[in-house]
């Protein structure tokens, strides 16, 4: 899957880069016709307190757009949360689709 990767507020680490790509190519074990995708990488560490650092995560599929954003203390849970909510999406969406 072809991902476009946009880092805020700092540069992301090729090793989170790849960490983000992996997860998100599992996705297309659930749902096989994903287009492409887009995610945003935020660190907040201007915000004082925790779950600063934020994934945003936007897949296109044909007929619309999914999105999941997540917040943690890293950005490797805030990616698996998000990743865990995209998945349940697809499911969601392939349900709808082979129901009709």
């Amino acid at each position: 899957m072809k991902v476009q990767m946009y880092s805020i507020n700092f540069e992301a680490s090729e090793q989170l880069k790849s960490f983000i790509q992996q997860r998100l190519n599992k996705l297309e074990t659930f749902y096989d016709r994903i287009l492409d995708g887009e995610v945003f990488i935020k660190d907040n560490s201007s915000q004082s307190g925790t779950n600063n650092k934020e994934v945003e995560v936007r897949l296109f599929v044909p007929g619309t757009t999914l999105f999941s954003q997540e917040n943690a203390d890293s950005f490797e849970a805030a990616t698996d949360a998000a990743v865990d909510a995209m998945r349940r999406q697809l499911k969601k969406l392939k349900d709808k689709q082979t129901a009709h």
